[in-house]
């Protein structure tokens, strides 16, 4: 049996609708095998969010190409269209009407082999962004110590309120438990409620972790481990800023956790995960430990969902902080030229490069971040949060 044989084998049956198919052929969709000319569907990926850039926009519907290979003596049937041949390869177009829509790929004269994956239409989709700070720690334990006025004393929280007056953009700040000295969210005041809440349309808190340390703290933990920090973090939020500053997490410290606390996660509200998608070697860091299968798609498009946990996950395509303020602009040209990337942009950095006693401190952080921002509105990108809607719309 062939690598990819076996790594398509382990992708599908990780899918809890794969495993439970009934009329979908659920045999047929863990045997496909190139070797052996069985049905295979090779594209859209099983989980593909699709959108107007992936096929044609028709009354009522997307209509997409769906791409695999069998026998080329087969006659396939996909969803009731029957596909084009040539040689080993099919193509069928279909037109996608619901959010999702179970795509099945079959020879006519053996309907036991056959081949299936489910597909996501993102109907509303438009060009959007979104604004996230990963490790915020420091602005909190420097409102508590100055006992500031405003929240918008604090020159970090400042810079963002500037920058959305500015550019309308919103921003979630994912938040550590502590900063591992004297410093623990139960010591942050809940007198800023009214400001917290009144700025609640553009800024939003999240759980990223318990502390800074240790790296990839949540790669190996029990997901009862990862959930307990997660309740924390957000009780404390609910506390001092209420519900409506909350947000459900969108990208856990490190980017690591068991694929058995995205259920878990799924269940406090999370909607979507991003992360890197980069391959290191052997490795995926950054993937949620996503197989290599998927988190290789991930590596060249916005988004895809997990339909056993529920949970989308999306590319960040820009990590501030790590590029220089003269590259910013043409690393983002470059992902504004591919269809497959472009609808999304999703943008963070890190809160611990704006101080200036921070090690690593980035005196033109701030410039990065507006350059970042002004180059998505410019292009007409809408600041959204990701949690609400479907990837931040609506409707």
């Amino acid at each position: 049996m062939s690598a990819k044989t076996v790594n398509r084998r382990r992708f599908l049956e990780t899918s809890a609708w794969a495993a439970g198919a009934v009329g979908f052929g659920c045999t047929g969709l863990a045997k496909a095998d190139p070797e052996r000319d069985s049905v295979q569907i090779d594209a859209p990926i099983h989980g593909a969010v699709l959108n107007r850039h992936h096929g044609k926009v028709v009354d009522g519907g997307l209509q997409i190409k769906v791409q695999g290979t069998a026998a080329a003596e087969r006659q396939i049937v996909v969803n009731g269209v029957t596909a084009r041949r040539d040689g080993r390869r099919f193509e069928a177009q279909i037109v996608l009407r619901e959010h999702e829509t179970d795509v099945l790929a079959s020879a006519a004269d053996l309907p036991d082999d056959r081949d299936g994956v489910r597909v996501v239409w993102d109907r509303n989709s438009r060009p959007r962004y979104r604004f996230a700070f990963d490790d915020t720690s420091f602005c909190f334990r420097d409102i508590w110590q100055q006992q500031y006025r405003s929240l918008f004393d604090c020159f970090f929280l400042g810079m963002l309120r500037d920058l959305h007056e500015k550019y309308r953009t919103k921003f979630v700040l994912n938040i550590y438990y502590t900063t591992a000295d004297e410093f623990d969210l139960t010591r942050f005041p809940d007198r800023y409620q009214s400001e917290w809440r009144d700025n609640a349309h553009w800024l939003k808190l999240a759980f990223h972790a318990h502390a800074d340390q240790p790296a990839r703290p949540y790669i190996d933990a029990p997901p009862e481990q990862l959930i307990a920090d997660f309740d924390k973090v957000r009780d404390q939020i609910y506390r001092f800023a209420g519900e409506d500053s909350y947000s459900p997490t969108t990208i856990v410290h490190w980017g690591e956790v068991r694929p058995s606390a995205w259920k878990p996660l799924a269940d406090r509200g999370v909607k979507v995960l991003s992360g890197y998608f980069v391959r290191r070697g052997d490795d995926w860091p950054v993937s949620y430990r996503m197989d290599p299968v998927r988190a290789e798609y991930m590596s060249r498009h916005d988004a895809l969902k997990d339909f056993p946990s529920g949970i989308v996950f999306s590319k960040i395509d820009m990590v501030v902080n790590t590029v220089p303020l003269d590259a910013i602009v043409p690393q983002l040209d470059q992902i504004g030229q591919d269809p497959n990337q472009s609808e999304i942009i999703d943008l963070m950095t890190h809160e611990q490069y704006s101080w200036p006693f921070f090690s690593h401190y980035l005196p033109d952080h701030a410039q990065r971040i507006e350059t970042a921002i002004r180059w998505a509105t410019e292009r007409g990108h809408q600041p959204v949060f990701l949690h609400e809607g479907f990837l931040g719309l609506t409707g």
